[in-house]
This record gives structure tokens, sequence and C-alpha cells, in this order.
């Protein structure tokens, strides 16, 4: 509630800014997976299906069950029902398990198609999880494939790009700042320095990067470019990723001013 989205902290309601990051955090953890075996109560209550209820449950049964092994044991865990695991199953990860389905996004529902698609490209299950077997599944013609197994397009082509990912992380695929080993505090930074840092929020007067320290970094919209612009929206979104440069270090009030000129 007190993230500093516009200008001030109250350019949003506090419930509306609540409900959009709620949503946010929900979409985030179903698309990432949660590793259900060490996840918290709540992170476990943003995915799909499951509640708060439920999220600590599935803490209570680890503690007093140990590791859980396999997606099927999930049913066992009290008020988790059929519905709650079709909805949630997907998502919750399960590492070291018996069942190496059990780590990737693939429901348990399509793992019969998985196998079937593995058998007719000769491929067995760890396969999936080493270059070799990715370039072979990376060949396949999808067509061909979707009419001799007489499966629809979108479940298979999930299971198949899911396969092809192997176990990496789908952040892996975003872009992300090079932060320097030899900064870790605002004394360790002189004026020219050379930076990378993502674009955390864009306001009337400027825009606050994350250089790896405590505190963004402000570029002054008067330091983004040498030609005018009427706002720093034109040349900045929350999110990208840019190099800056130091303009000026307040060590005491701990404040960094930053450049893109």
């Amino acid at each position: 509630k007190s993230i500093g989205v516009g200008q001030y902290q109250h350019d949003l309601p506090a419930n509306q800014l609540k409900q959009r990051l709620d949503f946010v955090i929900e979409k985030v953890v179903n698309r990432v997976g949660v590793n259900i075996n060490t996840a918290s109560i709540s992170l476990l209550k943003n995915v799909s299906g499951l509640n708060e209820s439920m999220a600590k449950n599935i803490v209570l049964y680890r503690e007093e069950n140990g590791k859980i092994l396999s997606r099927k044991d999930i049913l066992k865990i009290p008020k988790i029902g059929k519905k709650s695991f079709e909805q949630s199953a997907g998502f919750l990860r399960i590492e070291d398990g018996i069942n190496p389905l059990d780590r990737t996004g693939i429901h348990p529902e399509s793992y019969e198609l998985t196998y079937k698609i593995l058998d007719l490209c000769n491929l067995q299950l760890e396969d999936v999880f080493n270059q070799n077997g990715r370039d072979i599944l990376s060949k396949l013609n999808r067509e061909d494939m979707i009419q001799k197994l007489n499966c629809d397009a979108y479940t298979f082509n999930d299971i198949l790009d899911t396969l092809l990912m192997g176990l990496r992380d789908y952040r892996d695929k975003n872009d992300a700042p090079i932060l320097r080993k030899d900064i870790l505090k605002i004394e360790d930074l002189h004026e020219n320095d050379e930076l990378e840092g993502i674009v955390r929020n864009v306001v009337d007067f400027g825009a606050f990067v994350d250089i790896g320290l405590h505190d963004d970094g402000l570029i002054h919209i008067s330091k983004m470019s040498k030609k005018r612009i009427k706002h720093p929206s034109e040349l900045l979104q929350v999110g990208d990723v840019i190099k800056v440069y130091v303009y000026k270090v307040d060590l005491e009030r701990e404040k960094v001013q930053l450049t893109l000129i």
C-alpha cells in the first residue's frame, strides 16, 4: 500500500492498489509455480484453487508427514478436494519427487498424453531434461503429431512448450541488469560511474532506477535527454533495463542522482 505509484503515495486509493497488487502476485505465482515443500503459507494461498486454510494444511501436513514426494499425495491433505487439486496441481512443483513431471508445469491430467508424445519420439522421461532430448522435440512436426495423437492443439502445444523449457525458469527469458559487484553501498559510488539498472517508477519530474542499493536512484527529467521532453514516459517505462551514469551522490541524505546524458 506504500508503493510510490505516481508522484504521491495517495495518487491511487489504497484498496485499489491492494487489489491490483494481489492480482499481480497471484498471476506471477501461477506463472512461475511454487515448491510445495518449501513455500510459505502467504505464498501458497496465492496459488489458483487454494485459500489460506488449505495453505495452512499443506504446511501442517509437511510438518507431520515430512516431504511431499508426489502430486498424488496432495489429495491426502485435509480440505483439498478433487476440484482444488484440479485447479492447483499444475502450479505446485515437487523437486526430487517420485515423478520428474511433478517438477514441471504439466498438469497430472496431461501426463498420459506426455508419455505418448515421448513414446512416438523414442524418448524416455529423463531425456526431457537434457539438451539432446529437447533438440529432438524441437524438430517435431506439431500438426502431424496432433493428428496422430488425436488431441487438441492447445494441450499438445502447452505440453511440448513446457518440455522444451526443461527445468528452466520462465524468468530466465527476461533481461536483467548486470549489477556491479564492487558497489554494495552508497559510499562505493563516484560521479560519472557507469551502471546498469531497472526502472522502478516513472513520475512527472523523473524516474527512479534500481541500481542494486537500498534506495533507488533518481534521474531528473532534465538529465534524460539533450532534447526537451514533456514527460519522462516518452523515454522510459517501468521495467526498462537501462545504462545510467552517476551525476551526484548525497551521502548525508543518502540520495543518488543519475543521468542518461
